[in-house]
């Protein structure tokens, strides 16, 4: 059985965490550095950095604070943001990312994944998938989830698995922060379609969802989560506690 991950998740604006509902009405939360370090010392599996903006106001990420949480944390770090081409990549990881996430920029050049897998590794090339339900189908969102692309998002995800995305995180638009459980259906249909880890996003309200995540897609590697770890809503330590009283394995916290 797959030790299921934990990963709490920093959308990052003009250097703060915000949080938002649907990807919309940004709120501030905190700063990026405190609450990666607090996240890495209380259990957390991995971390996901996204710089939010980057992408639709055409900038590069923000190296300096990328740099301060990096620094202060102890736990895997992928990052995301304004990726778009191979300088993006050797300039994030080299601020101490483990592994980068792309989104727009493969949208623009779907030759990138392959390009940084070939330099970097599958395993270091994650794709981030912004997805929405438009006329019953799945469709890909581009610039933070602002543009409809016209792609279908399942054949999407799976042209990008088979060009070198070592990992998939599916960010469920309709779910985001509205806190009623993920997005069951959207991911058994990436599941079924890929063969590479696949890391849920959008829609956790509390502990019981990811129980139900964990307990009716068994072959999904991780849970991610924004708003109810930032808030105190759900401790990590208590959220595997609970895992684990339902025989979901995860890595336990002292």
């Amino acid at each position: 059985m797959i030790t299921k991950r934990i990963i709490p998740c920093l959308d990052v604006k003009d250097g703060r965490v915000v949080k938002g509902v649907n990807f919309e009405g940004l709120s501030d939360v905190s700063s990026p550095v405190g609450l990666g370090r607090y996240y890495s010392d209380n259990g957390a599996d991995e971390l996901v950095f996204y710089d939010i903006t980057a992408s639709a106001e055409g900038r590069a990420l923000f190296t300096d604070i990328l740099r301060q949480v990096a620094e202060t944390v102890f736990i895997p770090l992928t990052v995301g943001g304004g990726i778009n081409s191979i300088e993006d990549f050797d300039r994030v990881l080299k601020c101490g990312a483990d592994k980068v996430s792309v989104n727009s920029g493969a949208i623009r050049n779907p030759d990138l994944v392959g390009e940084a897998a070939r330099k970097y590794g599958d395993q270091c090339v994650v794709l981030s998938a912004d997805v929405k339900r438009v006329d019953g189908e799945f469709r890909v969102f581009a610039k933070g989830g602002r543009v409809d692309t016209g792609m279908e998002a399942i054949s999407w995800i799976k042209r990008c698995v088979a060009n070198g995305a070592g990992e998939v995180v599916v960010n469920s638009i309709d779910t985001d922060g509205v806190k009623r459980g993920f997005d069951l259906e959207m991911l058994a249909a990436v599941l079924e379609a890929v063969n590479v880890p696949v890391i849920a996003s959008g829609g956790a309200g509390g502990i019981r969802d990811f129980v139900e995540l964990f307990q009716k897609l068994p072959t999904i590697d991780a849970g991610l989560a924004a708003s109810i770890f930032h808030f105190g809503e759900v401790t990590i330590p208590e959220l595997k506690r609970e895992l684990s009283l339902h025989n979901i394995l995860v890595r336990q916290t002292l």
